[in-house]
């Protein structure tokens, strides 16, 4: 592999390693396949297999973790472990997909799987740890690797509260000072980066409430709980409620997204369910929400005399990028593609379990641009028919291997 471009840092210092052409091909390939083949949270054997082979061709000593799917692999360590101190960084992909149909048509790298996508750019994400790993791989060999870099791919970040926390049971955060990633953005232009100091995402959690009590005849709604009207009251005055009782600045919204009960138009049913999510912009905010969340729940479903039954399933916090890292992240885009190639963003009411991470050391991720410029068209996420343009990799790969670098000679 020849990295013979280089890119003049301020103060003189020198940025080996442009993305060479074969290597280019070889990740887009790469992605396409894994886009035909999505595997949903922890059953991500497949890919774990494809990124461990194509590491060990490149000589290096891949990790899968304890958990069964994703891996760990360190770059410019000796032996087995690294002991020397928390200075490593390190580039994290999530590997899952989603449990949604591929709806794009005429696409000859559509997903193979039914009912199985990667609508979220997980396949991108990895393809670019991937491409940067073996970049910097190949600057270790020529002795060009100025501190070590961990890869990590990790499983299940579509699952709250995230595979993020297997991850670091795995031990996968020793001996690391900081930690990077990039989430695909079709709002971006490829070529391009969204770049955020604080929180830019938000909390992330999920609702499960069940509403019990004695049904009947639809003549006679007074001799039951009627519970399709509680369940209509809790869906409207329960965020209502909710939105009264916290800062409106911390951006706290309850939205449902699943309500069922009854079977029968004369039938006052006895039995009524509905999830959704409550997504946050503040961290304090998000700490005091299940209390008050599952509070005006039981408030609203008491005054029309039904049981309330609530699962309160904590998510993720807000990431919270820290500005020395997202610092290193603007100085490695500028180095390699100018100023004109990082742009500000805002907070999104987006989850990402990459968050956990954060928790334990400083960290910062980036919105990697995949909309091709000029484009109309926004294919957002989650959606079906999402898909990027594929000059993102290399803007990823190159981001990465630049920020590894630019971090060694700090």
């Amino acid at each position: 592999m020849s990295l013979e471009s280089e890119v003049d840092l301020p103060g003189g210092a020198v940025l080996p390693g442009a993305l060479p052409d074969a290597l280019r091909a070889e990740l887009i390939a790469f992605r396409r396949d894994m886009h035909m083949h999505p595997e949903l949270g922890n059953q991500e054997f497949r890919t774990t297999a494809a990124i461990k082979e194509r590491l060990v061709r490149a000589g290096l000593k891949p990790r899968v973790l304890a958990v069964g799917t994703g891996l760990v692999c360190d770059i410019g360590v000796e032996g087995e472990q690294w002991d020397g101190g928390p200075s490593m960084l390190a580039l994290r992909a999530d590997i899952d997909g989603l449990p949604i149909p591929d709806t794009k048509a005429e696409c000859p790298y559509r997903s193979t799987v039914p009912d199985r996508a990667h609508a979220c750019g997980h396949d991108v994400h990895t393809t670019v740890v991937l491409g940067a790993g073996l970049v910097l791989a190949e600057l270790h060999r020529q002795g060009a690797l100025p501190r070590p870099v961990r890869l990590i791919f990790q499983p299940a970040e579509e699952v709250l509260p995230g595979g993020a926390a297997d991850v670091i049971k795995c031990g996968a955060l020793e001996g690391v000072g900081a930690i990077i990633a990039v989430h695909c953005d079709p709002r971006v232009d490829a070529g391009k980066i969204g770049l955020r100091e604080g929180p830019i995402t938000s909390a992330c959690d999920r609702l499960e409430i069940g509403l019990d009590g004695p049904g009947g005849h639809t003549a006679r709604p007074h001799l039951t709980t009627d519970l399709v009207t509680a369940a209509a009251r809790v869906v409207t005055d329960v965020p209502a409620l909710v939105g009264r009782r916290f800062d409106s600045r911390s951006g706290l919204a309850i939205t449902w997204g699943r309500v069922e009960s009854g079977h029968a138009p004369n039938v006052i049913p006895q039995h009524a369910e509905l999830s959704g999510t409550v997504r946050c912009l503040d961290l304090e905010a998000w700490r005091q929400a299940p209390d008050v969340v599952v509070a005006a729940i039981d408030e609203i479903a008491n005054l029309y005399r039904a049981k309330s039954e609530i699962n309160y399933v904590r998510g993720v916090p807000p990431v919270v990028n820290e500005p020395g890292v997202t610092e290193l992240l603007r100085e490695a885009m500028i180095a390699r593609r100018g100023v004109e190639s990082v742009e500000g963003t805002e907070q999104s009411l987006g989850g990402e379990d990459f968050s956990w991470y954060l928790e334990h050391v400083p960290g910062a991720m980036a919105r990697l641009g995949v909309r091709t410029p000029g484009e109309r068209q926004i294919r957002d996420l989650h959606q079906g028919d999402f898909d990027v343009d594929e000059s993102a990799i290399t803007v990823g790969v190159e981001l990465f291997t630049a920020a590894a670098l630019v971090n060694g000679l700090r």
